[in-house]
Order: C-alpha cells, then sequence, then structure tokens
C-alpha cells in the first residue's frame, strides 16, 4: 500500500492516489485521537487519511450497488430471486428471508488469525465463503425489486426509500411519500413525478427544492405556493404562469390550454422551464435550514458540520454524504442514519464507535466490519449477528480478543493497511454496478488500469408480444392502449429495451402524464446530472460581490446570492 508523509510545517499531504493536495487540520487529528480504540487498556491511534476526501469517498461507494440487479436463486432455499450479486459472485448469497433466519450461522466459517499474512488478505478469503443478503431490505411488501430500504410497501425498481413509503417508482431517498414516480430526495410528498429536493408537496410535477406546494407544475425553489405553473422563488403564491399573477379563471383557462399528457407538449414544457430557470431564477450559495456553523449543501438542522451534503440532523461532523441523525462523524456515507462517533464508514446505520466497516446496522465499538447486524466488540468479520469479541467471524473471549487485536493492529500498521477503508480492489463489485460511477465516472481502460473490475452487461430479450421504438409511442397518454403493458419499449437514447407495468401506467393516467421514451436507467443518469457536485468553490455574490463558497463553480452561468441578498430577494 503506497504511503505518503504529513508535512507538519503546512498541515497538508499529497493523495496516494490522485496526488492532489489536501489539508489535514488540527481538528482532524483530534478528531482521529478521539475515536482511536481503546482496547485492553491501550490506546490504538489512527493515523492521519492517505487520500483526499474525493477519492476517500470514491473508494467507498466502490462498494454500494443500488440499482444493478440479477435475476438468480437463493442459494440456501432454491427459490428464483432478485439480487445486487450476480449469479457468478463466488460466495453463496441468500434470499432476505433465508439470510435473517436462523438456519445458518456466519460463526461456522469462523478461522484464526495468521499474523504471517495479511490481514485484509485474510478478509477476503472469508468474504469468499460467507453468505451474502441478495438485497438489503427489511419490512418489506411487494418490493422485490427495491433495495436500501424499510417499511415500505408497493414498490418498483427504488432505492433508499423508506418509513411508510409506498407506491413508489424509479425513485431514491424517498421518505414518508405516497405515489411517486421517477423522484429523488422527497419527504412526506404524495402524487409526484419527477421531483427532487422537496418536501411536503401533492400533485406536483418537477417541483424542484420546492416546500408545501400543491397542484402544480414545474416549480423551482418555491413555498407555500399552489395552481403555480412554470414558476421560480415564489413564496405563499397563487394562479401563477412564468412569475406572472393571474386571476383564477385567467389561470384555469391559461393552465387547461396546456395538456401535459401530451409528450411533444411536455417536452416542450420541460425545455422552456429549463430556459427559464437559467435565465431568471436565483440560487442561494449554499441550501440550509435552521443550521449553525455549517459548510456544504443541503443541511437541515445541523450544527459544526462541514464539507458535508444532504445531511439532515447533524453535528460535530465532517465529509459526511446523504446521512440523517448523526453526530461525532467524519467520512461516513450514505445512508448513514442514527450514528455517533464514526469514522471512514459506508452505510452503518444505528451504530457507534464504528470504524473502517461497511453495511453493519446496530452495531458498537466495531472495526473492519463487512455486513455484520447486532455486534459489539468485533473485528475484521463478515455476516456475523449478535456476536461479540470475534474475529475474522472466530469466537474469542474477552481477555484473548484484548489481547489478540492490539498485535493484530501493529502487524497492519507495519503493513500500511492499519487506518484506512476496505480497498476498493476488494469491492464485491464491478465498478460500474456501483454509485462510485455516477460520482466519479470512468472508461473501463480506466478502471482495470487500477486493478478494478468491469462489467460489462447485455440484457436479455424481454419476453413481449412486441418491442416499439419510442418514437413511435401514440403522443397522448388517451391514446396508450392496455396493451403496452406487454410491450417494450425501445430507449431513445440507449436503444434499451423497457417495461410499463400496470401500477405505473395507471400513475401516468391519473396524473395525466405521457409515457416516457427513456429507459429508468438513463432517466436516472439524467435526473443525478441536475444535481451540483458535492464539492465547494469560492465566487462572488451576484448582487453584492461578496465572497462566497458555493457547489456552483464559479464558471457556471446561474445567478448565485449570498444567503442575505437570497432571503432579501425571495421574501
Amino acid at each position: 500500500m503506497q504511503k505518503t508523509s504529513l508535512h507538519q510545517d503546512s498541515g497538508r499531504q499529497a493523495c496516494a492516489q490522485c496526488s492532489a493536495s489536501f489539508e489535514i487540520t488540527a481538528e482532524d487529528l483530534a478528531f482521529l485521537e478521539k475515536l482511536s480504540p481503546k482496547i485492553g487498556g491501550k490506546i490504538l491511534k489512527i493515523p492521519p487519511p492517505t487520500l483526499c476526501p474525493e477519492c476517500r469517498r470514491q473508494r467507498h461507494i466502490t462498494w454500494r450497488n443500488e440499482r444493478t440487479l440479477y435475476q438468480r436463486t437463493c442459494d440456501l432455499c432454491g427459490k428464483s430471486i432478485i439480487s445486487i450479486h450476480e449469479t457468478s459472485a463466488l460466495f453463496p448469497v441468500y434470499c432476505n428471508e433465508c439470510w435473517w433466519s436462523d438456519r445458518w450461522n456466519a460463526q461456522v466459517f469462523g478461522c484464526p488469525y495468521d499474523p504471517s499474512r495479511s490481514f485484509l488478505a485474510q478478509m477476503q478469503e472469508l468474504r469468499a465463503v460467507v453468505p451474502r443478503n441478495a438485497l438489503y431490505l427489511k419490512n418489506t411488501v411487494n418490493c422485490d425489486y427495491c433495495n436500501h430500504s424499510l417499511d415500505i410497501r408497493n414498490c418498483y425498481l427504488c432505492v433508499c426509500v423508506g418509513y411508510n413509503s409506498e407506491d413508489g417508482y424509479y425513485s431514491k431517498w424517498i421518505i414518508k411519500s405516497k405515489n411517486f414516480c421517477d423522484c429523488y430526495q422527497l419527504i412526506g410528498c404524495e402524487l409526484q413525478y419527477e421531483s427532487f429536493y422537496s418536501n411536503a408537496c401533492y400533485n406536483c410535477i418537477v417541483a424542484e427544492r420546492s416546500e408545501e406546494c400543491r397542484d402544480s407544475a414545474f416549480l423551482y425553489d418555491c413555498t407555500g405556493c399552489s395552481d403555480c405553473f412554470c414558476c421560480w422563488n415564489l413564496r405563499h403564491k397563487r394562479f401563477c404562469i412564468e412569475n406572472v399573477q393571474y386571476t383564477e379563471k385567467e389561470y384555469r383557462q391559461r393552465r387547461n390550454a396546456i395538456d401535459l399528457g401530451s409528450y411533444h407538449v411536455f417536452q416542450d414544457s420541460v425545455a422552456r422551464y429549463r430556459s427559464l430557470i437559467a435565465a431568471r431564477a436565483v440560487r442561494v450559495s449554499m441550501f440550509s435550514r435552521q443550521c449553525e456553523n455549517v459548510s456544504g449543501d443541503f443541511l437541515i438542522r445541523c450544527k459544526n458540520v462541514h464539507d458535508s451534503y444532504d445531511v439532515e440532523d447533524g453535528q460535530d461532523a465532517r465529509f459526511c454524504y446523504g446521512c440523517a441523525g448523526i453526530r461525532d462523524c467524519y467520512d461516513i456515507n450514505e445512508a448513514a442514519v442514527d450514528c455517533e462517533l464514526q469514522y471512514d464508514a459506508q452505510s452503518c446505520d444505528l451504530s457507534r464507535r464504528i470504524c473502517f466497516s461497511h453495511t453493519s446496522y446496530y452495531c458498537s465499538d466495531g472495526l473492519y466490519l463487512d455486513s455484520c447486524h447486532s455486534c459489539r466488540s468485533c473485528f475484521g468479520s463478515v455476516g456475523l449477528r449478535n456476536a461479540q469479541y470475534c474475529i475474522f467471524n472466530h469466537q474469542y473471549t474477552k481477555e484473548e480478543f484484548e489481547t489478540l487485536v492490539p498485535k493484530i493492529i501493529e502487524q497492519m500498521r507495519q503493513d500500511g493497511e492499519w487506518g484506512e477503508f476496505f480497498p476498493a480492489e476488494q469491492s464485491p463489485f464491478a465498478y460500474n454496478e456501483t454509485t462510485a460511477m455516477e460520482y466519479f465516472p470512468l472508461t473501463e481502460e480506466e478502471v482495470l488500469r487500477r486493478g478494478l473490475k468491469w462489467k460489462n452487461r447485455t440484457d436479455e430479450p424481454p419476453k413481449v408480444d412486441r418491442i416499439i421504438p419510442a418514437h413511435q409511442l401514440p403522443n397522448a397518454i388517451d391514446d396508450i392502449p392496455d396493451d403496452i403493458l406487454n410491450w417494450a419499449i425501445e430507449c431513445e437514447a440507449t436503444g434499451r429495451p423497457f417495461r410499463i407495468i400496470k401500477q405505473e401506467l395507471d400513475l401516468y393516467r391519473a396524473m395525466r402524464l405521457p409515457i416516457p421514451h427513456l429507459h429508468p436507467d438513463e432517466r436516472h443518469r439524467r435526473r443525478m446530472a441536475l444535481r451540483n457536485p458535492r464539492k465547494l468553490w469560492q465566487r462572488k455574490c451576484a448582487k453584492c460581490g461578496k465572497e462566497i463558497q458555493t457547489t456552483y463553480a464559479p464558471e457556471r452561468p446561474e445567478i448565485v446570492y449570498c444567503e442575505a441578498c437570497y432571503l432579501a430577494e425571495v421574501y
């Protein structure tokens, strides 16, 4: 493993992966000292990171496959299942019911630590034999094609959906919402199409960064509005079109003349909306609500949270992404919920004092855990449940554990393995199957040059009555026959076939929306492209000229205001 040296006089370090210079502050070092585990009376110091923040995040999410699904059989019960692991995976894969059952025990695969060999190599050998869960689901009904979700029903191809959400399709990060399609980051919404970063909205089409709006279409940064069309930066307005106020009668006449059930009209409306908000909408330098001493974007009820994005209810954190209810955390990645005292961890919900771990829930005092749940004081283990004092899934006494772990860490330190998350090379997924491809796109050549996996996948021919190019679909939703459920549609952009399910068709008809012409993966890609990068730049407020820190790069054309000027503009 490549090592770098900390320049004591400058506090800067060269990234071992991309060579970029990055800062390690006194606060960062104090946090690492605070998180350094104390085992058997010994404090085992965590060294400064060798990778820059972006490369650390990239490494985390090479371990996260959200949306690449495969049909296979459960290796325990034999039934046909949907899984994020393909049939050629080296390890067994169990359906959700079997994986959480008492029909097997991960400690059966335990093995003693061999001090003459690399810790990470031994960990990888353990991964090759311990069964994995097909999908990360809990308490779901009729959601076989969803992942990383809990407490939901009747959802299809959704990720990170939870807390009593239902009847949703092709969406991500949805909480307490119903009847939604092609959405991202919604809380408490109903009847939504192509909306994102919105809360408490009802019956809206393309509502972006909006709150408490209803019966509207094409809204950007609107609050408390109803019966509005193609508007931006409005507060508590009604009967507006392109920010022009109309009477109710005038509004109804104009709005009824726009039939969004026509594919061509819908696309023209999208283009008009995008053009207008690009030229006229005012953007705030950082989206935050009820925050104190924060930096990043989309932060709600946070205090002392820096360089972080999409975080709610956070305190004393840095380099955190897609989290809720976190305290004293550094370098943790989506989805991290109710986390405390975590460092360099990926999706370790409801856990405290966790470092260098992946998708492990309800755990405490864990190091190098992979898919372990309800475990305490475990080290370097895979797939454990309700375990304590295990190393490589092998059971030890408390005294044995506290004697051996410091010795392992010292050997890891000598080998350059201690204090870092699992290598991307050991991920069970191909790079282009993971969310790393969304945030850090690489070519196949670049991926292979880094020693990572790449998957060339071909869609299986759909078993349908006919395949129809998208441009040959009837233009109006009223002209779409029920028989479309037996067709496959050829994506206009990628040529990939996709199907419409009945519940989805019912929603399009109820909301008077056209049939999409793009494959769900292409729609997701374009939706994600609308987000700002998770990176900060310096630029000047377009109103007062004050220096601001923002996710809008200085060369971008949007109108970006500091918070004071923004609030004066919209209120």
